[in-house]
């Protein structure tokens, strides 16, 4: 059960996924009386004990394997998928890419026609991945040709910060078109990440956007997280990302 939107997900280990929320005038989300009863909060923990559980056998996995794992987390649109087809381009490593949608392969496609391996699931209505879907693409890429294994989340800014799927770090990406504030409004998933990648920078001249002011809130609610810009067009900013990923291999051993 996610803790933060109060859905829940049917997935292999049988939940159900579903938001239960009641309204008041205008559409006022008000408060959900299932979440308020002791015995939901104590499934909720259970689920997401049950989780943790899962994604430290993930982690075992790959360090069995010696592959680095990364999550990739952002809010739709923010150039994920597009920022894995570039880094093909530039980088020294090999990796590998689970991709997490609701619905369509259209994402897992394009990384395959770029000869990357990647595996789609599916979530159906599930608004991020679990430990226990990224357990079965793990053992549907070949872990042993690969470096790093990327988990392209759900595009959601929200429930994917509390679910912990067994990588090793979590990247956070957030771009120009999407304004300011996003991590001030969403202060989770930023205080969760190991690096912030700004995306689509190239488009500054163009918004009315204070990217210092941005990374200076980023640090406000974790001071030691690690930042990049990037955009598709300046091959020097990929390459930034390719090294940052190429220091966490090489400190891996």
């Amino acid at each position: 059960m996610c803790t933060d939107c109060g859905c829940s997900i049917r997935g292999k280990d049988g939940h159900d996924h579903h938001h239960d929320h009641h309204h008041g005038k205008h559409g006022q989300i008000l408060d959900n009386p299932h979440l308020n009863d002791p015995k939901t909060i104590t499934v909720i923990q259970k689920i997401l004990d049950k989780n943790d559980h899962e994604a430290m056998h993930n982690r075992a996995h790959l360090d069995s394997h010696k592959v680095l794992g990364i999550n990739l987390m952002s809010s739709p649109g923010s150039g994920k998928t597009t920022l894995l087809e570039h880094l093909k381009d530039v980088c020294d490593f090999n990796y590998g890419v689970i991709e997490g949608d609701l619905e369509t392969n259209k994402d897992a496609d394009r990384l395959k026609a770029k000869n990357i391996q990647a595996i789609q699931i599916q979530t159906g209505s599930a608004c991020h991945l679990d430990a226990f879907m990224v357990h079965n693409g793990l053992h549907d890429l070949p872990l042993d040709d690969i470096d790093v294994c990327f988990v392209e989340n759900v595009g959601n800014l929200v429930c994917p910060a509390s679910y912990d799927v067994g990588t090793h770090l979590n990247v956070v990406l957030v771009s120009i078109p999407e304004g300011e504030d996003k991590i001030a409004k969403y202060p989770v998933m930023f205080r969760k990440a190991d690096l912030i990648i700004f995306t689509k920078v190239d488009l500054l001249p163009h918004f009315t956007y204070d990217i210092e002011k941005e990374k200076a809130v980023a640090r406000s609610l974790k001071p030691n997280v690690d930042i990049l810009e990037i955009s598709i067009k300046d091959e020097d900013s990929l390459k930034a990302f390719a090294q940052w990923i190429d220091f966490k291999i090489k400190m891996r051993g």
